[in-house]
């Protein structure tokens, strides 16, 4: 546990961070917060934002969503794009609403870079023009990834390195913005970014062992499937999204397609998911030790997930290092 001792950083108001990879049980420890703190739950995760996706992303029941505010789940259509600058605006609009209602901010997600986005502020990118965005996406869906590849690793190198050959969305966005402004992103990123969010942040991070992880992702894989995961995938098929949408490349979607469109049986579907899941956790893991762990002045670790059979135990702990944050 870190905490910082300026009396200027204590003038800013207090906003919490429930962070952690998808299963570690964020929402729920957010729930519990809110309940204990009077506080507004503030949706950080990239995908939660979109109405269609309620099932496969895990989005808060009706019954919790009642016992506390909760703030930007599925207020988007998944035909619409939400870029970190756009849900930066939006969150960074309720946390100021909490306030004024007199209630603790509590962002919860797994999305690093809209949690970074938000604390840091971003680099001032001129917005792409439509139509060099469907010019991308034109050629992406005709099969020429890898013309889209060469043009940014001759004009972007430096980004062109940092990008999986498989990640379409940051392809896309990095060829955009080359095409775009005739400049590379990586050069914007050097430019300094706008202002930080004029908030202290305290960060609450879950970082359950690795069996831990891994059972809990395999079962709610399964709670998905029960709860109506396949028809929620069906409909947005139906949608015919383009391949760069955030939301057809959301985990677990592409496996169950697959089923729906005859590729693999249920079973190796639930499995492929399951695997695809446990990836995504591993980088969000990655990005927690790398740009979270040891570096924010305000940290608490938590070495477990977050359970009602653990609740007991360990939820004091985090409600009394809330509680010594207050000015």
């Amino acid at each position: 546990m870190t905490a910082p001792s300026s009396s200027e950083a204590r003038e800013k108001p207090l906003a919490l961070i429930v962070a952690g990879p998808t299963a570690s049980g964020k929402s729920a420890l957010a729930l519990r917060l809110a309940e204990e703190l009077k506080g507004t739950i503030i949706n950080a995760d990239s995908l939660q934002v979109y109405r269609e996706l309620s099932i496969l992303t895990a989005r808060p029941s009706e019954e919790e969503r009642a016992r506390a505010p909760h703030r930007l789940y599925g207020v988007l259509s998944v035909q619409e794009n939400c870029s970190a600058g756009r849900w930066r605006q939006m969150a960074l609009e309720e946390m100021q609403a909490a306030r004024e209602e007199g209630r603790l901010p509590i962002l919860v997600g797994g999305t690093g870079l809209y949690l970074k986005a938000l604390e840091e502020g971003l680099y001032q990118i001129p917005p792409v023009p439509p139509e060099v965005r469907a010019e991308a996406e034109s050629l992406l869906a005709s099969g020429q990834r890898e013309r889209l590849r060469q043009d940014l690793a001759i004009g972007d190198p430096a980004t062109f390195a940092r990008i999986h050959p498989n990640d379409s969305q940051r392809l896309l966005r990095a060829w955009e913005v080359l095409r775009a402004t005739g400049r590379p992103l990586s050069q914007w990123q050097r430019e300094a970014p706008e202002a930080a969010a004029p908030w202290r942040f305290a960060w609450i991070v879950l970082l359950p062992s690795r069996e831990e992880l891994h059972t809990s992702i395999e079962r709610r894989l399964e709670v998905m499937i029960e709860k109506g995961g396949l028809e929620e995938v069906r409909r947005l098929l139906a949608l015919q999204l383009p391949q760069s949408s955030t939301a057809a490349k959301a985990v677990g979607v592409p496996e169950l397609a697959a089923h729906l469109e005859g590729a693999m049986n249920l079973a190796e579907a639930i499995k492929a998911a399951q695997a695809s899941t446990r990836r995504y956790a591993k980088r969000q893991l990655t990005w927690l030790r790398g740009q979270v762990l040891g570096r924010k002045a305000i940290l608490f670790e938590v070495r477990a997930q977050f359970s009602d059979s653990v609740s007991a135990k360990i939820f004091p702990k985090i409600l009394q290092f809330v509680l010594t944050l207050s000015p």
